[in-house]
């Protein structure tokens, strides 16, 4: 082809309406990230989404594993808000919330300090870090002996002063057991937050400190206003992660108390009416309905932590929202402004120069001046 015939097209297309020169596609390529691509996402469909899938499926039926099944419509999420036993386990699910909020305060203010040059440091990070990594059945039996009556727990209680007759029943009385259950969970997961706040802490620049130092400020001073707003990403995935938590606690009350006394959380009451009383349609309503307690606990978490921080940008992201803008823009107009060859010539030089959209965009690297 010639130049004339590109000119033709041109004439014939219009400056603005030129079709894109798409680049040859690289099937090899394409290959490749599909063959990698193609397990993980079997596995994914196959044992996530299609067993979702049936389990809401299976919340419209009155059925066991093996026999005949009946449906029974929406029943099963009735009995979810009425029956007693299931009432109760929600409202279990308070307690771990409480500890869930209180876990996440005590990891802020351990992680402002082991953020920072402290004697032993690197010490006290692997303490509290360590029962992290301790399997949570292991962490049961280790809880489980830990509370027995006249065991550790009572036993250091008892050189503090304490008589054993005065001191309850940690896992057997109602007041206290379920408490018990959450400081558990609490010790458990506490190094998780800890080393996470303390990463988005040691990221935040020196400088900041070195400043509000000179301006007078003080330490909560400097922790309001320079590591809350640069750690508010991690905040809020911390709350996230601990709350969501809580609503799923499973293997503390299961294998400390087995769910009795009033400590059966949703988790445990849904692995007994499943497996041991046979109603799966009532074990799968019970996980639909959390699984949507949960997406709405997350999105009240987002609105309440952006009401907080609504103030703390310093009007970087404004600009990145505005670049980003921009940048979709300037790349909208150029495919519509693509030459029909590569290399070959796109179109009069003259009509560029003077209807090319490109010119009327800003240039992304300009600075707007207030």
């Amino acid at each position: 082809m010639t130049a004339a015939t590109s000119d033709s097209a041109v004439s014939r297309y219009g400056t603005g309406e030129i079709p894109v020169n798409k680049l040859p596609r690289n099937w090899r390529k394409a290959g490749i990230v599909t063959a990698f691509s193609a397990i993980p996402v079997t596995l994914l469909v196959v044992f996530t989404y299609l067993p979702f899938a049936s389990m809401v499926g299976y919340s419209f039926f009155k059925m066991k594993y093996i026999g005949a099944r009946r449906w029974v419509g929406f029943q099963n999420y009735v009995d979810v808000f009425s029956r007693p036993d299931t009432l109760s386990s929600l409202k279990l699910s308070l307690y771990y919330m409480v500890g869930a909020i209180l876990q996440v305060l005590l990891a802020l203010y351990l992680s402002s300090v082991l953020a920072f040059k402290v004697r032993g440091g690197n010490a006290f990070k692997a303490i509290y870090f360590f029962p992290y990594l301790i399997n949570g059945i292991a962490v049961g039996f280790i809880f489980k002996f830990f509370y027995t009556r006249g065991f550790v727990f009572d036993t250091v209680l008892q050189w503090c002063g304490f008589q054993l007759d005065q001191l309850p029943y940690w896992l057997r009385d109602q007041a206290v057991n379920n408490w018990s259950l959450v400081g558990s969970s609490v010790w458990r997961n506490l190094g998780q937050a800890v080393i996470l706040f303390i990463g988005s802490i040691m990221s935040i620049d020196s400088s900041l400190y070195e400043a509000a130092e000179i301006d007078g400020a003080n330490k909560f001073q400097q922790f309001r206003h320079i590591i809350l707003p640069g750690i508010r990403t991690i905040l809020v995935l911390n709350v996230i992660l601990s709350i969501t938590g809580s609503l799923t606690a499973f293997e503390g009350p299961f294998v400390i108390t087995t769910g009795a006394n009033g400590t059966a959380t949703i988790f445990v009451l849904m692995d007994r009416l499943a497996h041991i009383n046979q109603k799966v349609g009532l074990a799968s309503a019970m996980a639909i309905v959390l699984l949507v307690i949960i997406l709405i606990v997350a999105l009240l978490q987002q609105l309440f932590f952006k009401y907080v921080f609504r103030g703390a940008d310093d009007g970087t992201e404004a600009a990145r929202k505005r670049a980003r803008k921009i940048e979709r823009q300037r790349r909208k107009m150029t495919k519509k402004a693509a030459p029909i060859f590569r290399n070959g010539p796109s179109h009069n030089p003259a009509s560029s120069a003077v209807g090319n959209p490109l010119n009327n965009l800003p240039n992304q690297g300009e600075k707007t001046v207030a």
